[in-house]
């Protein structure tokens, strides 16, 4: 039985696990501490790529952009420009 965890989770934690392994090296915690989450920080795109293949840790690295949903009045780009004086 498998369960699919969203890529934005992992992607989440990913970044909290690096934030934490930069405060943990200046605030001066022991070495093992700060080697513990470098490690578990590689270990995040390693299991991804086992798990989904290099597609899936790719995407983990480097996020899609969403498109825009039409923000602001709803004007397509040439409709934009004609208001432009």
């Amino acid at each position: 039985m498998s369960v699919a965890i969203p890529i934005a989770r992992t992607r989440r934690k990913l970044l909290a696990f690096a934030v934490l392994t930069g405060v943990a090296a200046v605030a001066g915690l022991p070495g093992w501490t700060v080697a513990a989450l470098a490690l578990t920080c590689l270990a995040i795109p390693l299991a991804v790529a086992a798990a989904g293949g290099a597609g899936l840790a790719r995407e983990l690295l480097r996020p899609q952009r969403r498109p825009t949903r039409g923000g602001g009045l709803g004007h397509s780009p040439e409709q934009g420009e004609r208001f432009v004086t």
